[in-house]
C-alpha cells in the first residue's frame, strides 16, 4: 500500500534505517545480488558508468552510498584505489559485509556516516554514486554540499540514477501500460511504502516495512549540485534502465532493461558529470 505522508525527516530517516539493517543480509544472501559469482570475479560495474567515468587509474575513488561495496570493490578490482562510504546509519551490519567481501581486495576501505555528517577523510579525485540514491534523503542541498565538499578541487563528480520520470509511474504486477500514479514534482513530505516486498527477494518476511521515498525532479538535482559549487560538464538521459522496476518493461540481451510499448520514449536513466574548479 502506498500513501502521501508528510512524516518528520528524522522519522523517516529511521524508519528507512531500520529497514535498511535488516534488509542488508537478505541482499547479501540472496540471487539478485549473487555474491557467489561477484568473489569468483564478476563485476558488478555497468557499461554506463565504465565508459562515461572513464580511466580512474592512479586516483582515489571515494562512493558515497555504497550498500554493501561491491560497486565500490569491483573498481578496485580493476587497479582503481578506492574508499567506500555507507550513509544510511553508523551503527550497521554493512561494514562487515564489506570486510568479508573485500578479503581479497587491498586498496580499499569502508566508513560509515549518515549523508548529513562529513568523515574525516581527505578529499578525492573521483566521488561516485549510482542507483537508487536520492530516494532516501529529505534533504537533496544538503547531500550535494556534502558530496561537493569530498571532490578535490580539479576533480570529477559523478553520479547515475534511476529517472525521476519513470517513478510516477504506476508499479503494480498486473498492469500492463504506462500509468501516471506518482507525483512528479515534490509537495512536501515523501511517499510511504509498507508491502513489505523487498526487490531482492521479495519472499522474504520483512518485519519493517515501513520506508519514506523523496521524489526529487530533475531540475532539483542539477540545481542543488551547481548550487552546491560543482560545474556540470554533461547530463544525459537514457531510454532504458538497470533494474526492471515497472511490469511492462523487459530485459534485453545487452543487459539492459526496456519498456515493451513505446520503447525509446520515455527516459529510464540518467547521469550526471560535474567537476570542482580548481
Amino acid at each position: 500500500m502506498t500513501e502521501r505522508s508528510v512524516p518528520d525527516a528524522a522519522e523517516a530517516m529511521e524508519a528507512n534505517r531500520r529497514h535498511w539493517d535488516e534488509v542488508v543480509p537478505v541482499h547479501v544472501a540472496s540471487e539478485f545480488y549473487d555474491v557467489a559469482s561477484f568473489k569468483a570475479g564478476r563485476s558488478t560495474l555497468k557499461p554506463v558508468e565504465v565508459e562515461e567515468l572513464g580511466d580512474v587509474r592512479g586516483k582515489t575513488l571515494l562512493h558515497l552510498q555504497c550498500h554493501f561495496g561491491m560497486d565500490t570493490l569491483s573498481w578496485a578490482r580493476e587497479g582503481r584505489p578506492s574508499r567506500g562510504l555507507t550513509t544510511l546509519k553508523r551503527r550497521s551490519p554493512r561494514p562487515g559485509h564489506w570486510r568479508h567481501l573485500a578479503a581479497s581486495t587491498p586498496a580499499s576501505r569502508c566508513r560509515t556516516s549518515t549523508i548529513s555528517h562529513r568523515i574525516s577523510m581527505c578529499n578525492s579525485t573521483v566521488v561516485f554514486t549510482s542507483y537508487g540514491v536520492l530516494c532516501w534523503l529529505p534533504d537533496l542541498a544538503r547531500w550535494a554540499q556534502v558530496a561537493a565538499d569530498f571532490v578535490r578541487p580539479g576533480g570529477t563528480f559523478y553520479i547515475v540514477e534511476f529517472h525521476p520520470f519513470q517513478q510516477i509511474f504506476d508499479d503494480d504486477a498486473g498492469v500492463g501500460e504506462l500509468r501516471v500514479r506518482f507525483p512528479y514534482f515534490r509537495e512536501g513530505g515523501a511517499l510511504m511504502f509498507d508491502d513489505g516486498i523487498d526487490y531482492a527477494d521479495p519472499t522474504a518476511n520483512v518485519e519493517n516495512r515501513a520506508t519514506y521515498l523523496f521524489p526529487y525532479p530533475l531540475s532539483y538535482v542539477v540545481t542543488s549540485l551547481i548550487e552546491a559549487g560543482l560545474r556540470i560538464e554533461f547530463l544525459h538521459e537514457f531510454p532504458f534502465s538497470t533494474y526492471q522496476f515497472l511490469p511492462y518493461t523487459e530485459k534485453r540481451p545487452d543487459g539492459t532493461v526496456r519498456l515493451k510499448q513505446h520503447d525509446g520514449c520515455v527516459p529510464l536513466l540518467f547521469s550526471i558529470k560535474a567537476t570542482k574548479p580548481a
